[in-house]
């Protein structure tokens, strides 16, 4: 085909008008796409849409190519991935369709209060804990670190707080004395949410030196990706610091100080995962960006091919 016909092919009324339609239909699914990253709320799944959409796009390719079997193939896979998404986010899903359904659209766009990353909280929470370790008062804190953990994961949630972090809310409430003090704290940006937390406990084998505080922080951070858990013994003042199924221990108040510094400092360096519409570039990619024109291409010609 010769560049006068080429030329004359895209300045075709029927073939714009294709373009014009498949680009708008291209873009709702990445504004769709955008809206439930903003719910969700977690880089780690940046890879993970962007997977879904190359192989929603390629499932759309395959069906005017007329590659049946292939096309069959690509639709399942799109459910399963989606599916295994809506499973492993389900909290966040839930908020999205929550907001969606009562009409708050403009929510999404609006940035999610910050994790602890003020100095002065972080050396309120580190000076209760070492004044706890040092009168052997048994604590058990958990912190959210990204994302928003769905309560419901807690067998007990505890008794509403919803205060300010300080030393003194924080001894308060692990004093023996309390009716609070056997449960876990539950820390979200810079309050605590609520006290008396009763968590699942890990199946794991552990020394004879760790307590049910131990395993519990064990069970939580096993449980949950994105929290921390601070344990402090109440029959040694031992500190330690549970992540992931992992347990750092023992800890002087200066070096889990350091360990929060630097977790809440990548933290606020990645903080926000859909900050603005350049995002959904970053998210596909330069390979995706060229798989989005062929694709665009390839809608139209297969448009204006079926309109003759």
């Amino acid at each position: 085909m010769s560049s006068q016909s080429t030329e004359q092919h895209w300045t075709r009324p029927d073939v714009i008008q294709g373009l014009i339609h498949n680009s708008i239909d291209i873009g709702l699914v990445l504004l769709l796409t955008y809206l439930m990253l903003l719910a969700i709320g977690e880089r780690r799944t940046l890879y993970m849409v962007r997977g879904l959409i190359i192989l929603m796009l390629a499932a759309v390719i395959s069906e005017k190519l007329q590659f049946s079997l292939l096309q069959f193939v690509l639709e399942k896979l799109v459910l399963g991935a989606a599916v295994a998404m809506a499973v492993i986010f389900q909290g966040e899903f839930r908020r999205f369709l929550e907001l969606l359904g009562q009409g708050k659209i403009l929510q999404f766009f609006k940035r999610k209060p910050s994790s602890i990353k003020t100095n002065n909280v972080i050396d309120e929470l580190v000076e209760a804990v070492r004044e706890l370790s040092q009168n052997r008062t048994g604590a058990l804190i958990v912190i959210e670190t990204s994302g928003s953990i769905d309560m419901r994961v807690f067998v007990d949630q505890g008794v509403p707080i919803d205060g300010e972090i300080s030393k003194a809310l924080l001894q308060t409430i692990f004093q023996p004395k309390t009716l609070l003090h056997d449960g876990a704290v539950f820390i979200r940006g810079t309050r605590i949410i609520s006290a008396g937390v009763i968590l699942p406990l890990s199946d794991k084998t552990f020394s004879r030196q760790l307590g049910t505080r131990h395993r519990a922080a064990m069970g939580i951070t096993e449980s949950v990706d994105q929290c921390l858990c601070i344990i402090v013994s109440e029959e040694t003042g031992s500190i330690s610091l549970a992540e992931k199924g992992v347990l750092d221990r023992p800890l002087t108040s200066s070096k889990l100080k350091e360990l929060l510094d630097k977790k809440f400092a990548l933290l606020v360096k990645g903080e926000s995962v859909a900050p603005g519409w350049g995002l959904l570039s970053r998210i596909i990619g330069p390979e995706g960006r060229r798989f989005l024109q062929t694709t665009v291409r390839t809608l139209s010609s297969n448009s204006s091919e079926e309109k003759k």
